[in-house]
């Protein structure tokens, strides 16, 4: 495996010192490596891929340095339109370092949201002419790599991936304290969520553990799970999931449960959550200040008033909730208001180490919750 320290310190003798992107859990020790070790102003995690691709292109533009930005390769979708459009050779022709975690990988177990996008990822690199090299895992062949995709950077102008599998990086313990700023659990936040529905409300959650926890409950419970759409995939998209479903039944009660990295990576949903203001829709944010199933890096979740952000969005109301008191009664606030309407739910970090997962497939989870709203009437 490689060491994530003699990684990076083969990317400074070439140049490269600014970092940018999205955290995946087959990055997380070199990811780790790089909040302890690099100035925040040259390491960014970003909103989004595409942002990261925009801002090493902003570093290029201004010092001429390229810059590496990483990726899980579900993140290839947001990254294609700034590195087709702004960074391709056939417009401005801007390097950029890219690495990208393979999920999914073609013969190696994983979850089903990762399936499809593990058997694209070198063809998406492909059709948009990016070349690339799969990462070994020993720190001389690796290097070897480094200076091969620095070599075609420069002379090309042009942009280089290194594909990632799982393994290739060597453990690394963050030693920055990311201190919880926060007592509530997110899985007991939900807990007390799911305890105040109705059984005709119909509820969206985010990829990550909210929906793996809200699996749980649902199982804990004796319930089953027709009522929950569990969005595995599709990071940053469940607000306008829940949307598209409060918008064609209206009579029901719509909640979007995600968490802050999910609402941060495509913030723009707000404006149109606002502008059709459904009445029905109740969206909750847990907010945890971090990419907590990947690793924990934090979000800029904790930087930004986001009920501020939902009100100019034109919400009805916005609310907070820092203790467990404070969210019995605004749980109850949000049920009795018309939408759209939104609660922040200050939460801490982590989850218990034998969280499962959904035992359901992701088919039969769609066909469920269609005969739910189907078949069930306020």
């Amino acid at each position: 495996m490689i060491d994530c320290e003699k990684f990076v310190e083969i990317l400074h003798t070439y140049d490269i010192d600014f970092f940018a992107g999205v955290p995946d859990s087959l990055l997380k020790n070199f990811c780790a490596y790089l909040m302890d070790n690099i100035d925040p102003k040259r390491h960014i995690i970003t909103a989004n891929e595409g942002g990261a691709i925009g801002l090493a292109a902003g570093r290029y533009l201004s010092t001429q340095e390229i810059g590496l930005v990483y990726m899980q390769n579900s993140g290839e979708g947001n990254a294609i339109n700034p590195l087709v459009s702004l960074a391709d050779l056939q417009v401005y022709s801007i390097p950029i370092l890219l690495l990208i975690g393979w999920r999914g990988e073609p013969g190696k177990h994983d979850e089903p949201q990762h399936v499809k996008q593990g058997q694209i990822t070198l063809k998406l690199l492909d059709t948009m002419d990016i070349p690339y090299s799969i990462l070994p895992d020993s720190i001389g062949s690796a290097e070897k790599c480094i200076k091969d995709a620095f070599e075609y950077m420069n002379k090309k102008k042009a942009s280089y991936a290194l594909v990632v599998k799982k393994g290739t990086f060597d453990k690394y313990e963050l030693k920055t304290d990311l201190k919880d700023a926060y007592e509530m659990e997110r899985e007991g936040a939900i807990k007390c969520i799911v305890d105040q529905l109705d059984l005709h409300d119909v509820v969206v959650s985010s990829t990550g553990k909210i929906s793996r926890e809200l699996f749980e409950y649902r199982e804990e419970l004796g319930q089953d799970h027709s009522r929950d759409f569990l969005t595995v995939g599709s990071m940053g998209h469940s607000s306008q999931i829940a949307l598209g479903i409060a918008l064609s039944k209206p009579e029901r009660d719509v909640y979007c449960i995600e968490g802050d990295g999910s609402y941060i990576m495509h913030m723009g949903a707000s404006t149109i959550v606002g502008s059709t203001a459904p009445k029905n829709l109740k969206h909750i944010v847990l907010n945890n200040g971090a990419h907590d199933s990947v690793g924990g890096q934090p979000t800029a979740g904790f930087d930004i008033n986001i009920p501020a952000i939902a009100k100019a969005c034109n919400y009805k109301l916005a609310m907070r909730a820092e203790t467990e008191v404070e969210l019995s009664e605004k749980l109850k606030k949000l049920k009795a208001s018309e939408g759209p309407v939104l609660l922040e739910i200050m939460v801490k970090k982590g989850s218990r180490s034998d969280l499962g997962r959904p035992i359901t497939t992701p088919a039969e989870n769609r066909q469920a919750f269609m005969d739910f709203l189907k078949n069930n009437k306020r």
